[in-house]
């Protein structure tokens, strides 16, 4: 166990380079780092490697819901995850799941020109009509409590989520889907699900995405 005079108050960094950033969507930041201690002495070099995203660091997630007849329903989208499909194979603990598509909510990254929270609030509103169709104001957007940092340890993303409730109406008025015109979005697939059973389905493991869970629970807990 550290003691005071060993504390960590700070990086000294020793060298920064970007690694695979050509051409792809993520890149390795490894760094060179040495802790400074409070007491003045550094630790051993070390290497630290971490995700970045050229094109934005942080993420919109929203959970859009909508009332009717006592019943809440939240709008889920099935979307292509290849990391998932191909990447679970190399995992210690597998089973006969493909993975190929996963069941979120909407959600998007934050681009360079989304200039603070109103920036958000236009962003949150693009993904909602790139992924869902529907057409929402940014007014009629709330917040469900302070962003989350989902895998500190792998990259500094941080999501934002929100929440907009929609007429149930809106589903026969729905625009089609455009995403970003990427392949990555062929496939996708829209799903209205009672809230309560899509946080059953998060305990389950049928949804196993941690935004998602953390966006319906906020929203069950700020509809009471």
């Amino acid at each position: 166990m550290a003691t005071d005079d060993m504390t960590v108050v700070d990086l000294e960094i020793l060298s920064d380079a970007l690694v695979g950033r050509e051409g792809g969507f993520l890149a390795i930041r490894r760094v060179g780092l040495r802790n400074v201690r409070s007491d003045g002495t550094r630790s051993l070099p070390y290497v630290c490697d971490f995700l970045a995203r050229p094109m934005g660091i942080d993420a919109v997630v929203v959970a859009i819901y909508a009332r009717s007849g006592g019943t809440v329903r939240v709008l889920l989208r099935d979307g292509l995850r290849p990391p998932l499909h191909l990447g679970r194979a190399a995992a210690p603990v597998s089973d006969d799941r493909t993975r190929l598509f996963s069941r979120e909510l909407v959600a998007g990254i934050v681009e360079r020109d989304d200039r603070g929270e109103a920036g958000l609030l236009r962003r949150a509103v693009l993904e909602v009509e790139e992924e869902s169709g529907l057409i929402v104001r940014p007014d009629q957007m709330v917040v469900l409590g302070a962003g989350v940092f989902p895998s500190p340890g792998a990259m500094p993303e941080r999501f934002h989520l929100y929440a907009v409730e929609v007429d149930p109406a809106a589903e026969h008025e729905r625009r089609p889907m455009r995403g970003d015109g990427s392949p990555m979005e062929e496939g996708a697939r829209l799903v209205w699900m009672e809230l309560g059973a899509a946080i059953r389905a998060c305990v389950t493991g049928e949804l196993e995405d941690a935004k998602t869970e953390l966006g319906l629970r906020r929203l069950a807990e700020l509809l009471g």
